[in-house]
């Protein structure tokens, strides 16, 4: 009840984080259960309904990403000490972010499951009543357990994420009780002069995941996870090689926002780039990670249309549905962690101005940052592409 208290007192930005939510987590559910309405449909291809249900899998943990980051950025999940002294924690303030994480993606999987119904023609008396009952099976009935479970996948699993990380994340820490502040206090933060770690994990990881899609792209042809709708003929070992590239990337964007920072920072540096490179290396934990899940995602849309953009044929509807999620998810979580990201230095910010230092000073070291970033990972993610999609065009 807190929970919903809480949401309906919101800002108008905080309640479209959490509709977002609520959309990415619907069509999530949309590809479960249309999955499901697969191996119902046609029980001789079992084999065929679980590789398309691993498929979802993609699309589920970008969402439970975007579900985390729109957690942390929560207003609600802030702990203050006049909460604390009514008995809201950090630990309860972690449940209550749970709580309203998992409302917005059941919100979601219930609209998918009406949706879901109607274009099959389950449910009458709207426009398109069974628009799709070819593609989605109408004739073979749903198992209720399956369909329960399917839904209740997206909602557990944001859920238990976002408990994990505010728990153990810096808004663990309790903040003074100040209402006009959006500052999320990091008193233990590392050393920002301290380069992240991940950075030759990343590389090793990423390295790895070209040269296997490089050597696998010559086998037969035989795919062992045809992708859904479409791209049938993509080699199994192409797909985890690209799963190694994706997370390489993102181990490794951590440490090369942290080097863009000291690149900003060298040779006589003036005061504008000094604060850019400062903050940068600051935030290159928070922004990096999500920086490399979409340096990778768009290196894997660029590969995908040098392969298949003069093709005829389009993508399959599932396969699209699939694409946007992950492009979507992905984009928004960068969003969301640069706005945590801003509010974690909006103390520091309200010091400079207090100090004297000029807003349009404040603006050059944002732009500066973000063109930084752009010449580093933009080549980056074209390179990438070039080199995932070499093999399979040669």
């Amino acid at each position: 009840m807190l929970a919903l208290r809480l949401a309906r007192g919101s800002h108008p930005l905080v309640l479209l984080r959490r509709l977002l939510v609520a959309a990415a987590s619907a069509g999530v559910g949309f590809l479960l259960l249309c999955t499901l309405s697969y191996a119902s449909g046609h029980p001789a291809h079992s084999t065929a309904a679980v590789l398309r249900l691993l498929w979802c899998f993609v699309p589920l943990a970008t969402t439970v990403q975007f579900a985390v980051a729109v957690a942390r950025t929560d207003p609600s999940t802030r702990p203050r000490s006049g909460l604390s002294a009514v008995g809201l924690g950090p630990v309860r303030l972690a449940v209550l972010a749970a709580v309203s994480t998992a409302v917005s993606c059941a919100l979601g999987s219930m609209v998918a499951l009406l949706f879901f119904l109607h274009l099959r023609g389950d449910l009458t008396g709207l426009p398109f009543d069974g628009a799709a009952a070819g593609l989605l099976d109408a004739e073979a009935p749903l198992p209720l357990a399956a369909v329960l479970v399917l839904l209740a996948l997206v909602p557990v699993a944001a859920a238990s994420a976002s408990a994990l990380a505010l728990r153990a994340g810096p808004v663990s820490t309790a903040a003074p009780d100040d209402t006009s502040s959006d500052v999320l206090t990091e008193p233990e933060a590392p050393d920002p002069a301290a380069p992240p770690t991940g950075l030759p994990w990343g590389v090793a990881l990423t390295a790895t995941g070209l040269a296997v899609e490089a050597y696998m792209s010559r086998s037969d042809g035989h795919s062992l996870l045809p992708l859904p709708g479409r791209l049938e003929a993509t080699p199994a070992g192409v797909l985890v090689g690209w799963t190694l590239t994706a997370v390489g990337l993102a181990v490794a964007g951590p440490g090369l926002a942290h080097l863009c920072g000291r690149l900003l920072q060298a040779v006589r540096p003036g005061a504008v780039r000094l604060l850019a490179g400062r903050v940068l290396m600051d935030e290159s934990r928070r922004i990096g990670r999500p920086l490399g899940m979409v340096c990778a995602v768009l290196a894997a849309a660029v590969a995908g249309y040098a392969l298949y953009g003069t093709d005829a044929r389009p993508l399959g509807p599932l396969t699209a549905l699939g694409a946007v999620l992950v492009l979507g998810c992905t984009t928004a979580t960068l969003l969301t962690s640069a706005l945590e990201a801003r509010q974690a230095r909006a103390q520091t910010l309200r010091a400079l101005l207090r100090l004297g230092a000029p807003a349009s000073a404040l603006r050059a070291a944002t732009a500066l940052r973000a063109v930084a970033l752009l010449l580093v990972f933009a080549p980056l993610t074209w390179l990438i592409a070039e080199l995932a999609a070499l093999p399979l065009t040669a």
